[in-house]
């Protein structure tokens, strides 16, 4: 998840940055790694222009970091690749910055690949969506507590690569056209993307699935304590190719809608016009029971009632309950492409990029290289026994006055600082806050919170020092069966393109090293999978038959499973190839006998 709007405070790599109009200062403290480059030695000119009438609050940056708008909430947002042989305000020490903010965090990630036509923009996925453990999460010792998967990752997610001619590189993009593919990096990691077509313009959509037990989601990440809902996301870039300019009051704005039973937004979708309905499940959200199985198809379709014109559809079936939601990402929904110019909307039908998920078919900005893959969000929560240093109203939603704190204190906290250093852990909430106020009704409540813990997602990306739940082998899913202590694992069957057949190919990737303090280019040996702290862990990807259908399980399945070596998967650092720590593994045959 991500952070609110923050000045001067340590990040991802140890450094604090002031950003004053388009100078970034230098920072106070660096790593060896990072001392050999300074923010803001490159030229660049950042855009500093906004459209008359823009809200104060709003999505125009779901980093929290526009200095024209305070966040709508903290957002899971698409990690930000670094270039290569470039060092200017908005990229420095192989990482993107947004207003002097680094913004990574950790994504494991399974990508498919496919030439087969359709298959970068129709594809169907069936999951049994994970179960908690009946007892709640405990938090005595680190490895063996029980655990949920609230705590495990906020986000499990679908992506696609979208069509948005106004995000990086502000290029035009055909719909469904592998026409519209970066060239290829073929040469030394200095030179890679330099003078090459840097692709059409690009934006990136993830189908994100909410975890039960942790609410409110407008600043947390639960619908309620006893449902899984869902959201069809779409994160564009402001800025044009090489980073040289970027619009640093709208550098990430995303469009939002939960996925509904009656396919209407509960608020405005888009970055422009999003206020508190967007971020407050209504009677229409899609509510998924654990254990249940469900279809989701993501395709590019006509859009009911407007002749001649296709938008990207998503439709959730629930075969267990009955049930079905669905969001279009459509002008007639209200979703809109933002003008790097002044940040302005203009309503618009998101279609999918590519023709095909080949590879290289991938969004050029984002840090993951994909199109079509599955991911689970970590490193975003830590269980505590109590918190310290209280806020005195919350940052990101001020009509809850439930409490909020930015200090942890417990086993999990007692066992970190490997890595770090952490400016603070919050938001935090102590077991059994229900929010009160929480939608700017003073007497509105939500579930109590299941256990006391921090989202780690204010001050910084995540959780720096590794120390969440989500870093220990003994708390993740190590089955489809729940158990007393740890959850079910995801079941998801390998995807499906339009027309029944599967992908040829996959690999797994991990952003993970964006985020180790020491890690560059003259540091490799601190870039690594897992990352160093207490926990000594990462959760991997294992393919599982079950019946005669192949399914992908993540966490620490390996039982009767297909474990590709486990955190192994992740293959190598290709920091030496793209210009910035990103870990990947071979490129491997779908061979599963039911594929």
């Amino acid at each position: 998840m991500r952070r609110g709007n923050r000045r001067s405070r340590k990040t991802a790599v140890g450094v604090g940055l002031v950003c004053m109009l388009t100078v970034a200062a230098v920072p106070t403290a660096l790593s060896s790694a990072a001392a050999t480059r300074q923010p803001g030695s490159g030229v660049t000119h950042n855009i500093t222009k906004l459209y008359a009438g823009a809200k104060k609050s709003g999505e125009l940056d779901c980093n929290g970091d526009s200095p024209a708008q305070t966040p709508l909430r903290a957002f899971n947002c698409t990690d930000i690749r670094g270039l290569p042989g470039l060092s200017n305000q908005n990229n420095w020490n192989n990482r993107f910055w947004d207003n002097g903010v680094y913004i990574g965090h950790d994504e494991p990630d399974a990508t498919f690949l496919s030439t087969r036509p359709s298959s970068g923009g129709n594809v169907t996925w069936h999951l049994t969506l994970g179960s908690d453990p009946t007892a709640l999460p405990t938090v005595a010792n680190p490895g063996s507590d029980v655990s949920h998967y609230f705590e495990l990752t906020p986000a499990p997610w679908l992506s696609m690569a979208i069509c948005d001619q106004n995000s990086y590189p502000q290029l035009p993009c055909v719909p469904n056209s592998n026409r519209n593919a970066p060239a290829p990096c073929t040469t030394a990691a200095a030179k890679c993307s330099q003078n090459l077509y840097p692709g059409g313009g690009s934006a990136f959509m993830e189908m994100q699935f909410y975890p039960p037990g942790n609410a409110p989601w407008i600043d947390s990440e639960s619908c309620d304590n006893t449902h899984w809902c869902s959201a069809l996301t779409i994160d564009s870039l402001e800025c044009t190719d090489q980073y040289q300019q970027c619009n640093r009051n709208c550098e990430e704005p995303v469009n939002f809608s939960f996925i509904q039973t009656n396919g209407i937004p509960p608020g405005p979708p888009s970055p422009q016009l999003s206020d508190l309905a967007s971020a407050i499940p209504n009677v229409h959200t899609l509510l998924m029971n654990p254990g249940d199985k469900i279809s989701v198809h993501i395709a590019d379709e006509p859009v009911k009632g407007e002749p001649g014109q296709k938008a990207l559809l998503v439709v959730i079936h629930d075969s267990t309950t009955g049930q079905t939601g669905f969001m279009q990402a459509s002008a007639k929904n209200g979703f809109q492409s933002t003008s790097l110019v002044d940040c302005s909307g203009s309503p618009f039908n998101f279609q999918p990029e590519y023709a095909t998920a080949a590879a290289g078919n991938y969004i050029p900005w984002a840090a993951l290289q994909t199109n079509i893959s599955t991911e689970f969000e970590i490193g975003h929560f830590e269980a505590c026994t109590s918190l310290t240093e209280p806020f005195a109203t919350n940052p990101i939603d001020s009509a809850d006055t439930g409490g909020v704190a930015n200090g942890c204190t417990g086993p999990y906290e007692t066992a970190g600082g490997a890595e770090g250093p952490e400016t603070g852990d919050g938001l935090c909430y102590a077991s059994g806050d229900v929010h009160t106020g929480y939608d700017g009704n003073a007497t509105d409540t939500v579930p109590p919170n299941e256990v006391t813990g921090c989202e780690d997602n204010w001050y910084q990306n995540g959780d720096l020092d590794f120390d969440g739940s989500g870093y220990y082998a003994g708390e993740w899913p190590t089955s489809a069966s729940v158990t007393t202590h740890v959850p079910s694992s995801f079941v998801e069957s390998l995807p499906k393109i339009a027309g029944g057949p599967g992908y040829t190919n996959l690999f797994f990737q991990s952003d993970v090293a964006l985020s180790e303090l020491h890690c560059g280019s003259s540091h490799l040996s601190d870039c690594t999978v897992p990352p160093n702290g207490p926990g000594h862990f990462y959760p991997y990807w294992s393919e599982v038959d079950r019946n005669g259908t192949c399914t992908l399980e993540f966490g620490n399945v390996h039982a009767g499973a297909t474990d590709f070596g486990k955190d192994n998967q992740y293959g190598s650092n290709k920091l030496t190839l793209l210009g910035y720590p990103e870990f990947e593994g071979k490129t491997l045959s779908n061979s599963c006998p039911a594929h």
